[in-house]
């Protein structure tokens, strides 16, 4: 028997597996938060316990991260054996820019000093009060559990299952679908986490990770009732969350195939090993032998209980320090934009005939709503509450199927390690609202 076929390696694999599934993936229902993951539910419930000191640790994390961000950037020591710090505080002359902006409106945004537009409630003290607050507890606990999907097999055992229906569906590797199922079910957040975690560990290329984070990163089954509640939309729920699938299902089909996800070439980084090949079965095994195989390999090299802690606490520093920053600074520039300029207005003009097209009531007021989704996602919800019923379905589906939006998906994917630009987001949010509108307007008037 090989080394790794052992009582103790199958222990490893099995139980930090099943222990990770029912954290990530596990979907409960819990009174007073729907349906949702452990792993949410802990990190609200966290969140709730430091409610009061939640506004503290945030503005002292971004505030942190930026100071220790010029230091190591500036002035970089190449006998440091820190790794950790180089690797969350050594970075490029843009980042830090983008780091010093967001520990600015932070800080104006903390003692209200300045300009009202930057830290007003709809601005700055959404990002800072609402949001960031929420992502200080959820990458916090999923940053340090996360190694319990990627370290121990779990990962390589789906891997083997589904590539055959994910390589010629969706143009990605097996292993995606945890991905996938942590965003849908979970949370989009904790999604583009463990996306940006396996391409910086070489099992996903720039183009697969770029795709599936812009691609399936989506909002969980929660936040999508919540958007359904504040439309009064909850007796057509079942209409409501179908178009939002078949409108995901059918941009998963078709955005990797075109610009500028097709553009993207299959670049890897260094961790990646070419020797490893967990996609194409070997003749003798099924998917289910091939997959447990690669899984007792994994488990066999994974650490300890010390180095899963070590290996967790890292994570955590990283999304914490890395990420928190980057939102807040792009989320409160982009909700200015939506908030104090007729910007998305006017860019959603073109929108006018299509909706007329597609024949949904009071298009013009429509069309203003259509795009400002690109800042929040919460904010085409709250525009649109006095339309027809009709609309108030097809711009709540769509604002959810849109997927990308500043303020936390889309900050979170451009503070990642993928490293896409904010221009690219926008063309592939544009794309999905173009492929998405048809898709919810058919069904909109199926039901209307």
């Amino acid at each position: 028997m090989s080394n790794y076929k052992n009582p103790m390696t199958v222990f490893k694999f099995v139980s930090a597996s099943l222990i990770g599934i029912i954290l990530f993936l596990f979907p409960v229902w819990w009174d007073g938060d729907g349906l949702t993951i452990p792993i949410a539910w802990i990190a609200g419930l966290l969140g709730s316990w430091l409610e009061n000191v939640l506004p503290i640790m945030t503005l002292s994390i971004i505030v942190i991260s930026a100071i220790l961000s010029i230091i190591y950037t500036i002035k970089y020591r190449e006998n440091d054996e820190s790794t950790i710090m180089k690797k969350v505080f050594n970075i490029s002359v843009y980042w830090l820019l983008v780091r010093v902006i967001g520990a600015i409106f932070a800080i104006m945004t903390f003692f209200k000093i300045g300009p009202e537009m930057i830290y007003s409630e709809n601005t700055g003290g959404l990002l800072f009060s609402s949001l960031i607050p929420v992502l200080v507890t959820v990458f916090f606990l999923a940053a340090f559990f996360l190694p319990l999907l990627l370290e121990y097999g779990f990962l390589e055992f789906v891997g083997a299952l589904f590539t055959k229906i994910m390589r010629p569906l969706f143009t990605l590797p097996g292993r995606s679908t945890v991905d996938i199922l942590t965003s849908w079910v979970g949370d989009g957040t904790v999604g583009v986490m463990l996306t940006s975690q396996q391409y910086e560990q070489g099992f996903y290329s720039r183009r697969e990770s770029v795709v599936i984070a812009t691609t399936f990163s989506i909002v969980s089954i929660t936040f999508a009732i919540v958007i359904m509640e504040e439309l009064e939309l909850n007796h057509v729920f079942g209409f409501f969350y179908l178009a939002i699938i078949l409108a995901g299902i059918v941009c998963g089909l078709i955005l990797p195939r075109i610009p500028p996800l097709s553009l993207i070439k299959d670049t890897y980084t260094e961790a990646h090993d070419e020797s490893v090949d967990l996609e194409n079965i070997p003749d003798g095994y099924t998917p289910i032998t091939f997959g447990y195989e690669n899984a007792l390999k994994q488990a066999y090299d994974a650490p300890g209980v010390l180095g899963f802690i070590k290996k967790g606490g890292k994570n955590a520093i990283d999304m914490l320090f890395g990420v928190l920053p980057v939102v807040m600074a792009i989320g409160t520039i982009a909700t200015i934009i939506a908030e104090y300029t007729s910007f998305f207005t006017i860019i959603g003009m073109p929108f006018v005939p299509i909706l007329e097209f597609l024949q949904i009531p009071e298009a013009q007021l429509t069309s203003e709503t259509v795009l400002v989704g690109f800042t929040d996602m919460y904010l085409p919800a709250i525009l649109i509450t006095d339309a027809p019923e009709m609309t108030k379905f097809v711009i709540g589906a769509l604002s959810i199927s849109q997927l990308i939006y500043l303020s936390e998906v889309g900050g979170v994917i451009l503070a990642s390690k993928i490293r896409v630009n904010i221009g690219t987001l926008f063309i592939i949010f544009l794309l999905r609202t173009l492929i998405s509108l048809p898709i919810i307007a058919l069904i909109a008037h199926i039901i209307y």
